[in-house]
């Protein structure tokens, strides 16, 4: 009997170095959870029969730490949560491997080929779609015509009134710029046409005589449009009160310019220019703000992830478009998830039913960028917890060897 419970004790020894070298050799592994061997007693009726290893338990609630890579396509999880997977047999798999990478086909996959799964967003929106496979546009965006310019700035209060009168010189041409005596300050914007094209529209500001007015004159791709606007100030405070003289006003603080056909055959949409926050102060002229919409169109040059969990596109003609968010499932018993390799689960019975959101959401933990979840093994309690096992191992092992000294001293006997 004392053979048969020693040998049970090796052979769980055994069992338990197998975990303890499996963790060792998986400290350098992202994303792997420790596992640790549960020894039970073995009773047959009120007779012991040694022991046994009967599970093997996961650290998945146990974080590991976190390693900055730099590389726009990593994500670690600051707290719980799994990203979800797809892998080629159609069954769902969770991971806390974040390593990310761009399929031939567009697809966004982990680092074992299996499709990333989150919340589609068509760009311009903020609406998620259904959770399903993360689509990456790779292709080339279209142009945008601009439509909106935001300026703000400061029209000196010291302007004196220009020398030569803007009306009474040359037509303002691409060969005939204007006389720099007949304005104080120009600013230039870029805005874009129906095709992307870019043309530059230049605002040429000048005092008009009258307390608190500024005028404006807009030339477009060097070519007076003939459309002026006079900005009126409080004198008393220097704050825009109100916008006259326009060809479209729509409101107290914006102008709107009237767009048309081009000779390329595209289209030149209305620009309608808003200058809240524009103010009338003693002092050097300057411009906080000059930016209008609308861009050319791009082609597609690499993707990354941001902080709220957002795949985001990036293209050549410097836009970034949120096309998708990342997915994150929490389950009620996370311990209760099955094992399908070293960082990888699938949902059982007892895990229950996974909660999938986007990161922050719920129990869900942020994400990290340009980072990775490390190993939760701790290498000095694997070592200590070896040499226990070699201890006991030995232990077993002269519980065998008297066994066997105590029966050749009783042959001898005999």
């Amino acid at each position: 009997m004392s053979f048969d419970i020693a040998l049970s004790g090796i052979q769980a020894i055994n069992e338990q170095l197998d975990t303890v070298s499996q963790n060792i050799a998986n400290a350098g592994t992202y994303g792997y959870k420790s596992g640790r061997a549960n020894f039970s007693a073995l009773v047959a009726g009120d007779q012991p029969e040694g022991t046994a290893v009967t599970s093997i338990t996961q650290s998945i609630a146990l974080s590991g730490g976190i390693l900055n890579t730099g590389r726009a396509l990593d994500a670690s999880i600051n707290g719980r949560g799994f990203f979800i997977t797809k892998a080629a047999s159609g069954e769902t798999q969770y991971t806390r491997v974040g390593i990310f990478d761009t399929a031939k086909d567009g697809t966004l996959v982990d680092a074992s080929g299996r499709a990333v799964q989150g919340y589609a967003i068509t760009p311009g929106s903020s609406t998620l779609g259904a959770l399903g496979n993360i689509s990456i546009p790779t292709g080339q965006i279209p142009a945008v015509a601009s439509g909106k310019l935001n300026f703000t700035a400061n029209m000196s209060a010291d302007w004196t009134v220009p020398t030569v009168d803007w009306t009474t010189m040359p037509p303002v041409t691409p060969t005939t710029p204007p006389d720099p005596a007949s304005f104080n300050s120009s600013q230039t914007t870029t805005i874009y046409d129906t095709l992307g094209t870019k043309h530059n529209l230049t605002q040429y500001f000048m005092a008009s005589g009258t307390p608190g007015q500024v005028t404006v004159r807009y030339v477009l791709d060097g070519t007076d449009t003939g459309v002026a606007s006079t900005l009126d100030f409080n004198p008393g405070n220097g704050q825009l009160v109100d916008i006259s003289g326009t060809a479209v006003p729509p409101a107290i603080s914006q102008v709107t310019l009237t767009g048309g056909p081009l000779a390329s055959g595209a289209t030149l949409n209305p620009i309608n220019i808003d200058y809240t926050g524009t103010t009338f102060f003693a002092g050097k002229a300057t411009t906080s703000t000059n930016l209008a919409d609308g861009y050319s169109s791009g082609v597609y040059s690499s993707t990354e992830i941001a902080a709220d969990g957002s795949v985001v596109a990036k293209y050549s003609n410097g836009q970034n478009q949120a096309i998708a968010k990342i997915a994150l499932a929490t389950f009620p018993d996370e311990q209760a998830l099955k094992a399908v390799d070293n960082t990888s689960w699938i949902a059982t019975s007892d895990s229950g039913t996974p909660l999938a959101g986007v990161p922050g959401d719920g129990q869900a933990g942020q994400l990290n960028t340009s980072s990775l979840e490390q190993s939760n093994v701790d290498v000095t309690s694997e070592l200590v917890g070896m040499m226990t096992s070699q201890r006991n191992y030995q232990a077993n092992s002269k519980v065998i060897q008297t066994e066997s000294t105590m029966l050749q001293s009783l042959m001898q006997a005999i």
